[in-house]
C-alpha cells in the first residue's frame, strides 16, 4: 500500500485560490479524482469553479448542490462536477454515474466524505479550511494512491 503523500498552501484570497486551481488543471487527465472537502463556505465551490474554468468552460459553472452532478464537455477529456452533500447512501452516487465518470472523465466531487466505502483507491484529496483572516484558506492537498507519487512531483508546481 502507498502512504498518501501531502503539503498545504495557505491562499491569502479568492484570486490566490483560483490561481492553484489553474496551476493544476494542467496536470489533470482523463480518470482523474479530485475531492473537495472542508465545511460550508470554505471554499469548495469557488475552487470547483476555477478548476472548471481553467479546463476549458467559458460558460456559467454552477453549483450543483441541487442538481447533484454538471457534466462539461472541455479540453481533452469531459468533466464531471459532484456535490454529494446531500446524498444519504453511498451507493446513491451509481444513480449520478459515477462510474462512467470515473473511468472516462475527470470527476471533482465535494463532500467525497459521503462516497464512504466507495471512496476510489486512486485519487487527489484537496481539504479547505477557514482561517482567521477571512478571505484566506489554508488548503492541504493529499495524494491517495497512485496520486501520492503523482502529487509529490507536482509539489513544487502546486
Amino acid at each position: 500500500m502507498v502512504e498518501p503523500f501531502e503539503f498545504s498552501r495557505l491562499a491569502g484570497d479568492q484570486d490566490a485560490t483560483a490561481a492553484l486551481a489553474q496551476a493544476l488543471s494542467a496536470h489533470l487527465r482523463r480518470g482523474d479524482i479530485v475531492g473537495l472537502a472542508g465545511t460550508l463556505g470554505a471554499g469548495k465551490t469557488a475552487f470547483a469553479r476555477a478548476l472548471i474554468q481553467a479546463l476549458g468552460e467559458t460558460g456559467e459553472v454552477p453549483s450543483p448542490t441541487f442538481t447533484l452532478v454538471q457534466i462539461y464537455e472541455v479540453g481533452a477529456a469531459p468533466v464531471w462536477h459532484f456535490d454529494l452533500y446531500r446524498i444519504i447512501e453511498p451507493e446513491e452516487v451509481y444513480e449520478l454515474g459515477v462510474e462512467e465518470a470515473f473511468a472516462d472523465a475527470i470527476s471533482i466531487i465535494e463532500w467525497p466524505a459521503r462516497l464512504q466505502h466507495l471512496t476510489p483507491a486512486s485519487w487527489l484529496e484537496i481539504t479547505f479550511a477557514l482561517t482567521a483572516d477571512p478571505g484566506a484558506r489554508a488548503i492541504t492537498l493529499r495524494g491517495h494512491g497512485a496520486w501520492a507519487e503523482r502529487l509529490r512531483g507536482l509539489a513544487d508546481a502546486l
